[in-house]
């Protein structure tokens, strides 16, 4: 306990960059997901294709992106933007599928409603697709967002500063401390996020609440 009083100003420093590179490319790989997997839905013939090359930019190791980018970017190795592109490749990569699945799920007979009342392309998906498949975009990003809380720890391999640092100190230092305390911050994050996103969600839909006690 006596290193972390003493580090105590280190440590929420480094929570902080890890919130920022965890919550910036989840938001911004939401964004660019949303209008993809809408393409990928109303379009099933590229459906496969579109979620084969998603999957396939999820598998490239985290380490060898964070590596790569400086070299495709211009950047430098210890930037923080590195981290940020990476996450948000991944959180594309994962999205896409999801929110394509999620707007399948929306019942056929509420989009010949929505059509019949005069909605169409974009008014139909921003006013009624979306909000019904809310509930499955929401559980994807819980899972989304708790996997970045854990990629971004890899980038201290790199130099970038963040909970993770306290992986590779606690290593060099062969101190115990440091390690557990960024482990157990990195949970707080997750849970905190996650807690979040549940509660954006009910927020954003509470017809559903009614519909489900009702």
């Amino acid at each position: 306990m006596d290193w972390v009083w003493s580090n105590l100003g280190e440590i929420w420093g480094l929570t902080l960059s890890h919130a920022v590179l965890t919550l910036v490319p989840t938001v911004l790989g939401l964004l660019i997901a949303l209008p993809i997997g809408w393409w990928a839905y109303i379009h099933g013939k590229v459906y496969p294709a579109i979620t084969g090359v998603a999957g396939i930019l999820y598998t490239i190791p985290s380490l060898a992106l964070f590596v790569l980018l400086p070299q495709i970017l211009g950047t430098k190795v210890l930037d923080p933007l590195n981290v940020v592109v990476a996450l948000t490749v991944y959180t594309v990569a994962l999205m896409v599928r999801v929110v394509a699945d999620g707007l399948s799920s929306v019942p056929p007979e509420t989009v010949l409603a929505a059509t019949a009342m005069g909605y169409r392309g974009w008014q139909r998906l921003l006013h009624v697709e979306l909000p019904v498949a809310l509930p499955v975009i929401a559980d994807g990003l819980r899972v989304v967002v708790v996997s970045n809380v854990s990629i971004v720890t890899v980038a201290a391999l790199v130099g970038v500063s963040q909970l993770g640092s306290l992986f590779t100190q606690g290593f060099i230092l062969r101190l115990f401390v440091p390690i557990i305390t960024g482990v157990i911050l990195c949970l707080v994050l997750a849970i905190v996020f996650d807690l979040l996103i549940v509660w954006g969600n009910k927020a954003l839909t509470p017809w559903r609440q009614r519909v489900e006690t009702s």
